[in-house]
């Protein structure tokens, strides 16, 4: 049914995806050797640990964006449904008296549930998923404030401390939990009639629906997944702070969005791979990580990651233009 899909932008994702993973591929190698030969401190053991650790929070909620972006949507409250989630977790093991692993499973089902009822009220109300997220990220960040009342909730057991603290051999705990992450998405959308349906929903949402496919369900499924993926992330901040905070998450989604583009997923929808958003917040990191090992105001990271969206939009922008010129001369020339 997919493949039948008839739309122009269908026909060169194959072509995108190969090339753009190859070239952000190059990118991060290039930036990697850079910092490498100006800083003598980036290969350091300790400061790669740090910096694996932080991009496994921005890559775990860049792959769930990018599940989103691929439909032709998009989640802005991701970074207060993680706070929100992780508070929540902390106030059961803490005020509640909860058993500290049942008190994360049932974050991680509140990630769900609030993640469906972002994809409900933007799939049967027909909000715009800018506008309607925007809102419901004032929602959630004020519960957040009610139930912390600004303060942080310290005292997290320390066995809890070890998923967001603790390396499994070299690697840090937080980005084992990113890959396994990836690779359920990657089975899902390569694997499964749903994931690939959302390639299509993307491509042409109208034509999906005529061709019989659940175009509102799979949109609150999408929207569900990146919900509880945020809560996961979530729940390793606040293992790895051990305390939950209601500041946690600010800057994720803006760092997801620009992961996800900067790893090849297109705006318009359609086109890209969720594997790209780890290699795009691997390039973030990495920047963030020069910026700090180099001496510059910490507080330039936000303008530094303004300003890589806005250059990775503009080539995000460009390339599918320049493809489907390509693909109008190729059809006239037949």
């Amino acid at each position: 049914m997919y493949e039948r899909l008839p739309n122009p932008v269908h026909s060169v994702v194959s072509t995108l995806k190969k090339s753009t993973m190859t070239a952000i591929g190059a990118v991060l190698a290039l930036m990697i050797l850079m910092a490498s030969v100006f800083s003598p401190y980036f290969l350091d053991i300790y400061n790669l640990q740090s910096l694996i650790r932080d991009l496994a929070f921005i890559g775990m909620i860049g792959i769930g964006q990018s599940l989103l972006l691929i439909i032709g949507e998009l989640d802005l409250s991701v970074g207060k449904i993680a706070s929100l989630c992780g508070i929540l977790s902390g106030i059961m093991m803490m005020h509640w008296g909860w058993n500290p692993y049942l008190s994360l499973l049932a974050a991680l089902f509140l990630g769900l549930v609030l993640g469906s009822l972002n994809g409900l009220i933007i799939s049967k109300l027909r909000l715009n998923a800018m506008v309607a997220t925007i809102g419901m990220a004032g929602v959630y960040g004020g519960v957040n404030l009610v139930l912390t009342k600004g303060k942080a909730i310290t005292g997290i057991p320390s066995e809890i401390h070890i998923f967001g603290k603790g390396n499994l051999g070299p690697l840090p705990i937080p980005f084992i939990f990113t890959l396994i992450v990836l690779v359920l998405v990657l089975f899902f959308v390569k694997k499964t009639k749903t994931g690939r349906y959302i390639y299509a929903i993307g491509n042409n949402r109208d034509a999906a629906r005529v061709l019989g496919i659940k175009v509102d369900r799979i949109r609150i499924l999408i929207y569900s997944i990146v919900g509880m993926i945020s809560a996961l992330a979530g729940i390793l901040y606040v293992a790895r702070l051990g305390s939950a905070q209601s500041a946690i998450g600010e800057n994720w989604p803006m760092n997801s969005i620009a992961a996800s583009v900067i790893g090849g997923v297109a705006l318009t929808g359609g086109i890209g791979n969720p594997a790209g958003a780890l290699i795009g917040a691997a390039i973030i990191s990495v920047i963030q990580n020069m910026i700090i090992l180099f001496g510059v105001n910490v507080y330039w990271q936000s303008a530094v990651s303004g300003f890589v969206v806005v250059i990775a939009i503009s080539f995000s922008s460009l390339s599918v233009i320049l493809q489907e010129r390509k693909q109008r001369k190729i059809k006239l020339t037949k």
